[in-house]
């Protein structure tokens, strides 16, 4: 029997996040054991993966695979408007994870939301993978950005989820990767939601949370969408 690894102690964590509100960042003292609260980046990394888990990126993650063709077939009614009109993703993923990523509005899931206390807001992309049946998910958290900020190198946390097999990669700190904002676009009257794009660079690869391989991003392109009025 395979031993118990990082998967098996976000599982384990996400019982505890049951009666917990959706989205919300506020959760028990930290058990993962993965991430001590040694330094100010270490709580930041458990609070960034604690909102993946109450968003439910790892419910996928930790649940068995299943048929889910209705499911897909509701999602994709709604996959240009989840992106906007010109929603996308590019970028080539290198080591353990190997591909060329070219999402679009019709093969793309967006969320954007604020941080917890005002501190930015993060943005997450999901698509199929290289592999059969293979999702991938990417969130890049950028604390600085404020609501009508365009502007470059905005330090960046970055995780990447194989949805269903419980791996996890994400950088340890805001050292590793820069985000430039080069478009900001208002879709409402209120000035709440917004397509946002962008480019984000890395200059180091993305470890293996628990473990020992890595991931490597090229230049990552992207549009997707934020709204400032999530909680």
């Amino acid at each position: 029997m395979r031993e118990p690894t990082g998967r098996f102690n976000f599982c384990e964590y996400l019982a505890d996040f049951g009666n917990n509100a959706l989205y919300s960042d506020i959760y028990r003292p930290d058990p993962l054991q993965l991430i001590q609260e040694k330094s100010a980046t270490a709580r930041e990394i458990a609070l960034e993966l604690a909102l993946l888990l109450a968003l439910g990126i790892a419910v996928s993650a930790c649940a068995p695979a299943t048929s889910t063709a209705p499911a897909a077939a509701s999602a994709a009614e709604n996959k240009v408007l989840n992106c906007g009109n010109d929603g996308y993703l590019r970028t080539q993923l290198y080591g353990t994870l190997s591909a060329t990523l070219e999402w679009d509005k019709n093969d793309l899931e967006c969320m954007g939301m604020p941080r917890p206390e005002g501190r930015g807001a993060r943005l997450r992309f999901a698509g199929t993978g290289p592999g059969e049946g293979q999702r991938l998910a990417i969130i890049i958290a950028i604390p600085e950005l404020t609501r009508d900020a365009l502007g470059s190198e905005y330090r960046s946390n970055v995780t990447l989820i194989e949805e269903g097999a419980g791996r996890f990669f994400s950088t340890p700190n805001l050292d590793n990767c820069l985000t430039d904002i080069s478009s900001l676009t208002a879709l409402d009257d209120v000035g709440n939601r917004f397509s946002i794009g962008g480019t984000l660079y890395c200059v180091t690869p993305i470890p293996e949370i628990n473990g020992d391989s890595s991931v490597t991003f090229s230049d990552m392109h992207f549009m997707g969408l934020i709204d400032w009025n999530s909680s």
